[in-house]
C-alpha cells in the first residue's frame, strides 16, 4: 500500500483547495458508478498525503480502513452491533407467513432492474416481444373471429346470457381451454395468445370476453395444471378443455375481500367409518364468477387436522380443492347481479360438505399449500385476463372515437378538428400505444417462464385505470351517442362494467398503495429482503455482506440521482440512438432518484413503511410508469422505429414522464425524514424548476388526434386485434363505413370548398353544395354520387 502511495503521491503536490476539488470529483466519480471500498481507500490515502495530514490522522484512518475494509472485524465490531439495534428498533419491516409466500411465489423480472437505480438496458431490450405462432394466428382470425360474429352485444345484455349456439361454439372450438396441454385436449396456446384471443373477445363483448377468460385464468385448470395430481389431471382437464366441466373458483367472502388472508371458509380432516379420510367443509363465498353455472368449484378454506391424521399438523392453513357443484350441502345462490353486466356470478354456501381427502389439489400433499398456489397463479393471471381486456376495450375505442371525430360535424367542421376534441383523443390515442407495447411486452416474459407478480400488479392497477380514463374520454366526445343505450351504442356498456374490473382480481387502492410498491420493495430491491432475512435468522455474515453492499447502494443512487439530474439524464448512455435515445437516459436518471428515495422511505419508516399508503403510492406510481416506459421504448425500438408511430411514442413517453414527475413531487412534498425533511422540501422545489417530465404538448396531441382520424396502414395497425364488423348496420360497421366514404369523397369535397372560397358556389352545407356543384361542372356526376353516398353515411341514411 505505502509503495502505491508513494508513487501517486505526487500528483497530490498541490495547494490544499486542488486536493478538495480533485477530492470531490473522485468521490462523486466513484459513487457514481459504485466503486468498491478498497478503491475509495486508495484515494483517501492520496488525499491525506496531499494535505500534508499529521501522522496521527494517517494512523486513524488506517484504522478505519481495517476497520471497515476487513470482514472479520467489521462484523464483530460494527455488524452485530448494529444488527441488535435494528432487531429493537424494528427497522426493517416483519413480514408476516402469508406476506412470506406472497413475496416467495412469482419471481423478479424487469421490474428488478427499474428498482435498482441503474437499469441494464441490453437486458431490457433483449427480452422477448413474440409474434402468435401459425396456429394461434389462425385460431384468431378463424375461430375468435366467427365467435365475435356470433355475438350481439345489445342482445346479450338484454337476455341475460348467450344463444346455445355460442356456448356449443365456445366448448366444441376449445375456448375454455385455452392454457390446457394438449395431451389433455387443451389447445396449449401461449400467454401472448391468450391475451390476444381476450383482446379481442373485449373489442366485441365485455361478458363474452370475461366468460372465457375466467376459466383460463385463476382456477381449477391453471391450479391442477402445477398443483394437481396425475389423476386430477387425467379426469378433470380433458373435461374442463371440451367444456363438459363449467369451473369457477371461490375466494372472496363476506370478511375476506382484499385480505383474502382473513377467510373464514373452512375443513377438517377426519376419519370415516369406511376408513378412509374426508373432509368436512363448511363456507359463505360471494361474487363468484360462473358460480351459476358451474360443475366443479374450486375451493379455497383454512384446514384444520385436529387429529393430526395427515401427519402434518392440526392447523394446515389456507387449502384448495375441488368440490362437484352437485355435492350434498352445496349450494348456489341468487345470481348476482354487477351492474346490470350479464356475466354469471353469484354467491355459493357449503354446509358440512363432505368430499374425500384426495379432493385437495395436489392429495394430501397439497394441504396446506393453498396460499402458495394462489398468489403463484396470480403472479401469472393478474398479467393477462383484465390488462388484455382493458387493452381491447382501448383499441376500440380509439378505432371508433377516431371515426366518430372525422364523421361528426358541429359548427361546420368535424369535431376531430377542435383541440377541445383532440385533447382526450390524444390521451386515448397514446395510451393505447403504451397499453398494446406493456401488453405484448409482459406476455413475452410470461412464456419465457417469468412470474413477477409486481409487473403483473403494474399491469392490472394500470391498465384498469387507463380503461377508466378512456371510456371517460371516449363518452365525453361521443355525448349523446353514449349516453343513449342501444345496439349503436358502442361504448355505454364498457362505461357501465368498467368499476367491476377496478375491484376484482385485488381492488385498485390495495394493489397500487399495497403490492406494487409494498412488495416490491422487498421484493425487488436487491438487498432488503435479504436483511431481513438475516435478521430474523440471526445470520451476522449474511447481514454483513448485505448491510454494507446496500451502503454501497444508497451511495452510487444519490450520486447518480445528484448527477443525472443536474445534467437532465445526459451524463447516462443510451443503448440506441436516435429519437428514443433521450428517453433511454431520462430513465436511467428516473430509476436512480427512485431507488435512492425508496431507501430514504425505508431508512426513514422502517417497519411503519407499510402503513404510510398515501407515500407508498406515489413510489407505485413511479415504477409503474418506468416499467411502462421500458415496455414503450421496446416496442418502438422492435417495430424499426417507425417514423409515422413517432406521435404516439413521444406523446406516450412523455405523458409517463410527467407522471414519474408528479409522484417525485408528492414524494418530496410530503415523506417525513427525521432531521432533514426541510432539506427534501428544498429539494421538491428543484425538481418543479428541473423537472424530470412535463405534459406532452398541444402539438403532439393534435398529430396523434388526426392519426386516429386517418383511413390507412397505421390506423389499422395501431388497432390491429380487435372484431371489425364489416356490416354497415352494424354500430362499429357503420362507423367504418361513413368513415371510409368520407375519406374516399375528401377530393370532392376540397373542390365543393375552394368553389366557395373563389365564390362560385354560395355557403351552404355540404348536402346543399352538391347539386349546384354538379350543375357548374365543378364536380362530376361520379363525384356529386361519391359526396351524396358519403354524406348519408355521416347523417346515418345510408
Amino acid at each position: 500500500m505505502e509503495a502505491i502511495l508513494n508513487q501517486i503521491g505526487f500528483l497530490y503536490q498541490v495547494p490544499a483547495w486542488a486536493s478538495v476539488l480533485v477530492a470531490v470529483v473522485l468521490a462523486l466519480a466513484f459513487s457514481y458508478t459504485g466503486a468498491p471500498l478498497w478503491l475509495w481507500a486508495i484515494i483517501g490515502y492520496a488525499g491525506l498525503f496531499g494535505l500534508n495530514a499529521p501522522e496521527w490522522m494517517l494512523l486513524t484512518y488506517t484504522g478505519l480502513v481495517f476497520l471497515f475494509n476487513i470482514p472479520g472485524i467489521r462484523r464483530t465490531l460494527i455488524s452485530a452491533p448494529v444488527m441488535k439495534v435494528m432487531e429493537a428498533m424494528k427497522f426493517l419491516p416483519t413480514i408476516s407467513e402469508t406476506e412470506q409466500t406472497a413475496i416467495d411465489a412469482g419471481t423478479v423480472w424487469m421490474d428488478g432492474e427499474l428498482f435498482s437505480g441503474k437499469p441494464n438496458f441490453k437486458n431490457i431490450l433483449a427480452q422477448d416481444y413474440p409474434e402468435l405462432t401459425k396456429d394461434e394466428q389462425d385460431f384468431l382470425d378463424n375461430q375468435v373471429e366467427a365467435l365475435c360474429a356470433m355475438i350481439d352485444d345489445w342482445e346479450v345484455f338484454i337476455k341475460k346470457d348467450f344463444n346455445a349456439d355460442v356456448w356449443e361454439y365456445m366448448r366444441k372450438e376449445g375456448f375454455f381451454g385455452l392454457i390446457i396441454p394438449k395431451k389433455y385436449g387443451g389447445l396449449e396456446f401461449s400467454a401472448t395468445a391468450h391475451s390476444a384471443i381476450v383482446a379481442k373477445l373485449a373489442s366485441r363483448s365485455g361478458p363474452l370476453a370475461t366468460t372465457v377468460m375466467v376459466p383460463n385464468s385463476l382456477g381449477p385448470a391453471e391450479l391442477l395444471m402445477h398443483y394437481g395430481t396425475d389423476e386430477q389431471k387425467e379426469y378433470y382437464l380433458p373435461r374442463l378443455a371440451a367444456g363438459v366441466e363449467m369451473p369457477c373458483f371461490a375466494l372472496t367472502e363476506p370478511n375476506a375481500g382484499s385480505d383474502a388472508g382473513g377467510m373464514e371458509a373452512s375443513g377438517i380432516v377426519f376419519k370415516g367409518k369406511d376408513g378412509e379420510l374426508y373432509l368436512r367443509l363448511n363456507w359463505n363465498k360471494r361474487y363468484i364468477t360462473l358460480a351459476a353455472i358451474s360443475t366443479v368449484l374450486g375451493l379455497a378454506f383454512k384446514l384444520s387436522d385436529p387429529d393430526n391424521l395427515l401427519g402434518k399438523g392440526t392447523d394446515l392453513g389456507i387449502t384448495c380443492a375441488l368440490v362437484p357443484s352437485t355435492t350434498k350441502g352445496v349450494v348456489l345462490g341468487k345470481r348476482h347481479d354487477p351492474l346490470g353486466v350479464p356475466f354469471f356470478n353469484c354467491p355459493t354456501h357449503g354446509h358440512d360438505v363432505i368430499v374425500p381427502i384426495d379432493s385437495i389439489i395436489g392429495g394430501p400433499e397439497g394441504a396446506g399449500n393453498g396460499w402458495r398456489m394462489l398468489m403463484e397463479s396470480l403472479a401469472v393471471g393478474r398479467g393477462i385476463s383484465l390488462p388484455s381486456q382493458a387493452a381491447g376495450g382501448a383499441k376500440m375505442a380509439t378505432r371508433a372515437v377516431g371515426a366518430y371525430a372525422m364523421i361528426r360535424k358541429q359548427f361546420g367542421l368535424n369535431i376531430g378538428k377542435f383541440e377541445g376534441i383532440e385533447e382526450p383523443m390524444a390521451r386515448i390515442g397514446g395510451y393505447t400505444y403504451l397499453m398494446d407495447a406493456a401488453r405484448r411486452y409482459t406476455t413475452g416474459g410470461l412464456d419465457q417462464g417469468a412470474k413477477p407478480a409486481v409487473v403483473t400488479a403494474i399491469m392490472k392497477y394500470n391498465f384498469t385505470e387507463f380503461g377508466r380514463e378512456i371510456i371517460n374520454d371516449s363518452m365525453d366526445i361521443v355525448g349523446g351517442a353514449g349516453i343513449s343505450r342501444g345496439p349503436r351504442n358502442i361504448f355505454a356498456h364498457s362505461y357501465i362494467a368498467l368499476p367491476i374490473a377496478i375491484t376484482v382480481e385485488g381492488a385498485n387502492i390495495l394493489t397500487r398503495t399495497l403490492m406494487i410498491f409494498g412488495q416490491g420493495a422487498i421484493r425487488c430491491h436487491p438487498y432488503a429482503l435479504k436483511e431481513i432475512e438475516a435478521l430474523t435468522n440471526k445470520d451476522t455474515k449474511a447481514f454483513d455482506k448485505n448491510f454494507w453492499a446496500h451502503i454501497g447502494h444508497v451511495v452510487r443512487n444519490k450520486s447518480r440521482t445528484l448527477l443525472l439530474s443536474l445534467t437532465r439524464g445526459r451524463l447516462a448512455g443510451s443503448p440506441v440512438s436516435g429519437p428514443a435515445a433521450k428517453y433511454y437516459r431520462r430513465l436511467s436518471w428516473a430509476s436512480a432518484a427512485f431507488a435512492f428515495y425508496a431507501d430514504i422511505a425505508l431508512g426513514s419508516y422502517g417497519g411503519a413503511l407499510k402503513m404510510k399508503e398515501k407515500i407508498a403510492g406515489r413510489y407505485a406510481d413511479i415504477l409503474s410508469n418506468m416499467y411502462l416506459a421500458a415496455a414503450t421504448l421496446k416496442r418502438f425500438e422492435t417495430e424499426g422505429r417507425r417514423k409515422e408511430d413517432e406521435a404516439y411514442f413521444h406523446w406516450a413517453m412523455n405523458n409517463l414522464f410527467y407522471r414519474m414527475q408528479v409522484a417525485f413531487d408528492g414524494i418530496l412534498s410530503e415523506i417525513k425524514v427525521p432531521g432533514l425533511s426541510w432539506a427534501f422540501r428544498l429539494m421538491a422545489v428543484w425538481n418543479r424548476l428541473n423537472p424530470i417530465g412535463s405534459y406532452p404538448s398541444d402539438k403532439l396531441g393534435h398529430e396523434v388526434a388526426q392519426a386516429m382520424q386517418t383511413v390507412g396502414e397505421q390506423r389499422d395497425r395501431i388497432t390491429h386485434g380487435i372484431f371489425i364488423p364489416t356490416d354497415p348496420k352494424e354500430a362499429v360497421g357503420r362507423y367504418e363505413h361513413a368513415l371510409n366514404l368520407i375519406a374516399e369523397a375528401a377530393p370532392v369535397y376540397k373542390k365543393m370548398y375552394v368553389a366557395m372560397k373563389k365564390r362560385e358556389l354560395e355557403k351552404a352545407s355540404v348536402p346543399n353544395l352538391i347539386d349546384p356543384a354538379l350543375e357548374k361542372g365543378i364536380i362530376t356526376k361520379e363525384e356529386a354520387e361519391l359526396a351524396r353516398s358519403a354524406e348519408d353515411a355521416r347523417t346515418g341514411k345510408a
